[in-house]
């Protein structure tokens, strides 16, 4: 969060410094060149090959720049590229091993390379080939991608271990520190490791017991950063409005300036991601603008679109599959092979649900008698060893399997690839108000429910989920959820 300076006098900064940026970022970050390079220059290597063969080629064979190879456009491809990444903050630590803006900073440096070698081609009248052209730059992007994925799933293995984690020192009240640490806590891989809190009455409590575990208590935020080498901190998070004033926040800023110590400010609206909050300056003051959730136009024609083609292709390719499911279905258990369910969609409209059987024929009518063993919160039923489930049918919930005609749903239009978990009618009538907006979107096979942890989410972590999807859906959204929904479902953890 920005801090605008005012006419103030600003204070002079601390005597004891903290400890500063952790070196692991930087180190990181020079890996991801070193890598990028890499692939840029294999990049080039096949684009090569599959212009020239083994021939030693010229960029111009009527005589401008004749004889200098294409293996130099190819070595010198690497450097360029690599820099036109970093002005597209490719490298920048903000957003290295988190979210999207990574992803879309290669695709920034990468549509800049391609310019670039456009407009030096032109300005040199060099004949650059067109297929080594349309062989380097979408080659290219994709192992950048590729290389930024695998690198990702590195680093979150070692925050998994424990290491290249930022120490934040967390600010807040008590309700708002133990909040903002259960988020810390439930997203390990954004590599955020609380250490120790301030309060603004912490009455000489020396401790504080959150999520993440026993947290020693600092004292109250004022002249906090030359305490901050006592637990090694490197971040400070502000948990919540009411710990600081506008001016001790400006001032705690002072305070970090030159230390290498990065302060985070949690807004007071959750659950509302970045494409969606902008900063306003108004008469020196940054405001956080919030846009509406978008629920129509381009973005929902293109979510069908996706959906369509997607469905299409799928249930091509899952043909010889469900016939072989369906077989399975029949020979394990008396009854139909298909499972019809009334689910509730889009506005509140009711919709026919298919699946795969994989309970036994009258599992409905016995569902009175196991409530008592219920062993999910909220309005939902789960039961972990249940009776009715068949052997095929718990290979098929574990796998996902049993919601394969669910595309046809898609196909349909009842139903989306991704979306909120779809709810039986008697769910709905007990949605308090706010969570009728789960509605305002069609319903999904999977979704950030299915990718999160499934069966083993409490209804309220549940129900953040959706509503969080309802809120920020998008195209590239849905496209990550897709990617991840297949190592969710290989996994088959939390599904029963």
């Amino acid at each position: 969060m920005a801090i605008s300076p005012t006419q103030e006098a600003r204070p002079e900064a601390p005597a004891a410094a903290a400890p500063g940026r952790p070196l692991w970022p930087s180190t990181y970050a020079s890996s991801l060149v070193v890598l990028d390079a890499l692939l840029i220059t294999i990049a080039g290597a096949v684009a090569l090959r599959a212009r020239f063969g083994d021939a030693d080629a010229v960029i111009n064979d009527e005589g401008v720049l004749a004889g200098v190879p294409f293996a130099f456009v190819v070595a010198a491809a690497a450097p360029a590229w690599v820099l036109l990444l970093g002005v597209s903050r490719a490298y920048d630590a903000r957003y290295l091993g988190l979210g999207s803006e990574e992803y879309k900073s290669v695709l920034s440096g990468t549509f800049r390379f391609a310019a670039a070698l456009g407009l030096t081609s032109y300005a040199l009248q060099a004949e650059l080939s067109r297929r080594f052209f349309l062989v380097l730059v979408p080659l290219g992007a994709a192992l950048l991608l590729l290389g930024r994925y695998l690198a990702r799933k590195a680093l979150h293995a070692l925050r998994a271990r424990g290491r290249c984690l930022h120490r934040v020192v967390l600010i807040g009240t008590e309700e708002e520190v133990r909040q903002l640490d259960a988020q810390l806590s439930r997203g390990r891989y954004a590599g955020l490791q609380s250490v120790a809190v301030c309060l603004p009455d912490y009455n000489d409590v020396t401790s504080l017991t959150v999520a993440s575990g026993e947290l020693p208590v600092l004292g109250a935020a004022r002249d906090l950063a030359p305490r901050l080498g006592e637990v090694r901190a490197d971040t400070v998070a502000v948990a919540g409005t009411s710990a600081l004033s506008a001016r001790e926040l400006r001032e705690l800023s002072w305070q970090l300036e030159g230390t290498g110590v990065d302060l985070l400010v949690a807004p007071a609206i959750t659950d509302v991601a970045g494409p969606r909050i902008h900063i306003r300056p108004v008469a020196g003051l940054p405001l956080l603008h919030v846009d509406e959730p978008t629920f129509g136009g381009p973005k929902r024609l293109a979510k069908a679109v996706l959906d369509l083609t997607l469905a299409l292709v799928l249930l091509v390719l899952l043909v010889i599959p469900s016939l072989l499911i369906a077989l399975a279905v029949k020979l394990d258990s008396r009854g139909p092979v298909l499972y019809r369910q009334e689910r509730v969609g889009r506005d509140g409209r009711t919709f026919p649900m298919w699946k795969f059987r994989s309970m036994r024929v009258g599992a409905d009518r016995e569902l009175t008698e196991l409530q008592r063993l219920n062993e999910a919160d909220g309005p939902l039923f789960k039961l972990q060893s249940d009776p009715r489930v068949t052997r095929v049918g718990a290979f098929l919930r574990r796998h996902s399997l049993d919601e394969i005609p669910q595309l046809v749903n898609v196909l349909l239009g009842t139903m989306s690839l991704v979306g909120p978990r779809p709810p039986l009618q008697s769910e709905v009538d007990r949605y308090p108000t706010q969570l009728r907006r789960k509605l305002y979107v069609k319903p999904g096979m999977t979704g950030l429910w299915q990718i999160s942890g499934r069966a083993d989410l409490s209804w309220d972590e549940a129900v953040r989920l959706d509503l969080y999807y309802v809120e920020n859906w998008s195209v590239a959204l849905d496209a990550l959820i897709l990617w991840k929904t297949l190592a969710a479902v290989a996994k088959g953890r939390g599904a029963y």
